[in-house]
């Protein structure tokens, strides 16, 4: 791994100095930044993928949608479209990506769209959906055009930023002292039995600022959920096939394993999308798999990206589920999390603000 990181050294200095050229543009005010009076709340990484930013966006949706009218906002990451894109009853993943389409799927009632251009988004939401009153916006810690209202920094417990190096001699798509715009910090894929000296040391080698808050949550499994073909009667002596497509299934595959005694994991990219084929290359697979009760589980993301390849009648005569997956915070965190939150959308209903923009 050393010899790697020294190999890659001279595209990591190109990439630090383009980096730092754009931050020196920021902070002159060549470049102009865009802030919004209706309340931006943006989650986002130091890093390239992996660190459970849908779970979070899916549960802060959870505890807000009764008390706000919420908008999600995402650049809809390997999608199929350009510009900005409103989801419907009619979009699909392909449309909207596969991120984006799950959420809508799961809230039908909240606001969700996709835009690379997250200034000319959220005016666009607001044409289409002019009552929001609060925006997430998923992975947008680097878009330095839009200052949002509040900074959500994720970063995985198995990789800590501070551990961590610029692309791509790592995985960080900015230097670590970038991590000072979070408001809080949410140290994420915790065990869930992370004890508290544990939690202090890390708190430490983040050394938050003053006005930072550290928070530490967990990815919680539920019960496998069914997507297509015959249901069965799921066991530990049940034959699993598991295939994901996202950026680390190191937990998604151990949660089966504890589960199930026989498990044959295949992993495919990122946002992968499905091909015919590979769904064939599955359906072999899944017949060499040992014993009479057997079956294929993906995850939930992986379940969205089949949609269309499933209508179409492939994997019709095999049992496909998904294992669902919800954020666990620790110490209460999500209450001082969900209190911040609120404290914006009161202020800006009170403010009686026309969503007005400055530069």
């Amino acid at each position: 791994m050393i010899l790697i990181r020294i190999l890659l050294l001279p595209f990591t200095l190109l990439y630090a100095g383009i980096i730092l050229l754009r931050d020196v543009f920021y902070r002159w005010g060549i470049f102009s930044r865009t802030v919004f009076d209706i309340p931006v709340v943006c989650i986002g990484n130091l890093a390239v993928g992996g660190t459970g930013k849908t779970p979070h966006i899916e549960w802060l949706i959870q505890h807000l949608k009764k008390s706000c009218r919420i908008a999600v906002l995402s650049r809809g990451y390997k999608r199929k479209t350009a510009g900005y894109q409103l989801a419907t009853f009619q979009s699909t993943p392909e449309q909207l990506g596969d991120e984006p389409f799950q959420i809508f799927r799961k809230f039908p009632e909240i606001t969700v769209a996709v835009d690379a251009n997250r200034v000319m988004g959220i005016p666009n939401i607001l044409g289409d959906q002019p009552d929001t009153e609060l925006i997430l916006m998923d992975d947008g810690f680097q878009h330095l055009p839009l200052k949002a209202s509040c900074y959500i920094l994720l970063t995985d417990y198995n990789n800590l930023f501070t551990r961590d190096y610029l692309m791509p001699s790592g995985l960080l798509r900015e230097f670590r002292s970038a991590y000072q715009r979070a408001d809080f910090i949410i140290v994420s894929k915790c065990p869930e039995h992370i004890d508290a000296e544990e939690k202090r040391r890390i708190i430490q080698e983040i050394q938050p600022f003053s006005h930072q808050q550290v928070f530490f949550s967990s990815l919680v499994y539920g019960q496998p959920v069914h997507v297509s073909g015959p249901q069965i009667h799921l066991d530990s002596q049940t034959s699993v096939l598991a295939f994901s497509g996202i950026a680390n299934a190191n937990l998604f595959e151990q949660e089966l394993k504890r589960i199930f005694e026989t498990v044959k994991c295949i992993r495919y990219s990122d946002h992968h999308t499905y091909t015919h084929a590979e769904l064939k290359d599955l359906n072999e697979r899944f017949e060499l798999l040992p014993g009479i009760s057997k079956s294929m589980i993906c995850t939930e993301k992986d379940a969205v990206k089949l949609q269309s390849l499933i209508l179409a009648g492939s994997l019709k005569d095999i049992p496909l589920y998904f294992l669902p997956v919800q954020v666990k915070f620790h110490d209460h965190g999500e209450g001082i999390l969900i209190d911040y939150i609120q404290d914006l959308v009161n202020n800006y209903r009170n403010s009686g603000s026309d969503t007005t923009l400055a530069t």
